[in-house]
């Protein structure tokens, strides 16, 4: 009997302890970090798909018919305003040239013989203008013929780079043919498309005012070394992506970016007074994002939130919060709506101070 009294009491301490040890799990397991959102000044970086554009790109094309006679310069050189590139055998032309002097010289002689007889009133005033007439018209085939010629000869019309060459030396061409592309690489026009909503955002914020500087992220994933300025804006949408382009101008001094390239636009979004709270209190349900707010009496309610913009680990909210609310920060998959749980606060900034944030 005595023995039986004693396992009975050990069975019993056990048992409390095992309660004891069970209560406390379930104390543990029911504390919650909450904490508010915090309004501050922000800011994003948006990136937006660019398309790369030397400020001027041309296409070089012969304007006279005739064999290619010489090229003076190579693929992918640099070129000088005035440098001569290419030579069309000019031989037909300066034939041309030089009928056309010689006729022009023939009604010089015309008009002084005419004068004189006009002079003498031998011949009537409508035949001396007829043969001024001819020597205008002589004087103008000089001018065509001498035009004619200087097309045999092609010059670079700016500063740039050459691309591909279209025609090789002893090619026959056509008149109006490709020879070679020209690009004016010394600023480029970066073009990227812009959302109608992010447009609208835009156009009626300071930003359009203050010449809105932004940064190229190239195709290898490391930034311009140079900024550029959003100059201009197209002025229609296009119908099928609602989308709308913008041109921002970079200097290119050392020629890195060339014409067609490709990369990022990133441009910095200003946000003001807004609220902010980790993406990690935030879950979604369908196409919703929800947060759990936790009243005086520690009981939470699910409430849904509209997102305004998104920053690395954090959510700026448009509707739904406000900085007095409290929040369930962490354990959301573990508490269900209206449940009462017992809570332990954390300060705003030590909840973000882990988290990436840029702020002014």
């Amino acid at each position: 009997m005595k023995k039986i009294s004693i396992f009975t009491g050990v069975a019993m301490l056990l048992g409390l302890a095992s309660c004891e040890e069970h209560k406390t799990e379930q104390h543990e397991v029911a504390s919650f970090l909450v904490t508010n959102p915090i309004k501050k000044d922000t800011s994003i970086t948006k990136d937006y798909v660019s398309q790369i554009h030397a400020m001027r790109h041309i296409e070089l094309r012969a304007l006279e018919k005739g064999y290619l006679k010489q090229i003076f310069v190579d693929e992918g050189q640099s070129v000088k305003k005035g440098q001569p590139m290419f030579q069309i055998m000019p031989n037909i032309y300066q034939a041309e040239l030089q009928k056309a002097k010689a006729e022009s010289n023939v009604a010089e002689i015309e008009l002084t013989n005419t004068q004189l007889l006009a002079d003498g009133d031998v011949v009537s005033p409508n035949e001396l203008a007829m043969a001024k007439a001819n020597l205008e018209k002589a004087k103008a085939d000089v001018a065509l013929a001498q035009t004619h010629l200087g097309f045999t000869s092609i010059k670079a019309p700016f500063n740039g780079i050459m691309d591909h060459l279209e025609a090789r030396e002893g090619s026959l061409l056509d008149e109006g043919e490709l020879l070679t592309t020209l690009s004016d690489n010394h600023k480029m026009w970066v073009y990227f498309n812009v959302p109608e909503a992010e447009y609208l955002d835009y156009i009626m914020s300071d930003a359009k005012k203050n010449n809105t500087s932004v940064e190229l992220l190239m195709a290898n994933n490391k930034r311009f070394n140079q900024k550029g300025i959003v100059e201009t804006i197209e002025g229609e949408f296009d119908s099928e992506t609602g989308n709308i382009a913008f041109r921002a101008t970079f200097p290119n001094p050392d020629g890195i970016l060339r014409h067609g390239e490709t990369g990022s636009i990133l441009m910095r979004v200003p946000y003001d007074d807004v609220i902010i709270i980790p993406q990690k209190a935030t879950f979604e349900i369908l196409d919703k994002t929800y947060v759990f707010v936790v009243d005086k009496d520690n009981v939470v309610h699910q409430r849904a939130i509209t997102i305004g913009a998104e920053l690395p680990h954090l959510f700026i909210v448009d509707k739904g919060l406000s900085e007095t609310d409290t929040i369930l920060l962490e354990g959301i998959k573990m508490v269900r709506d209206l449940e009462k749980i017992h809570t332990e606060n954390v300060d705003p900034e030590t909840a973000l101070s882990n988290l990436a944030l840029y702020a002014e």
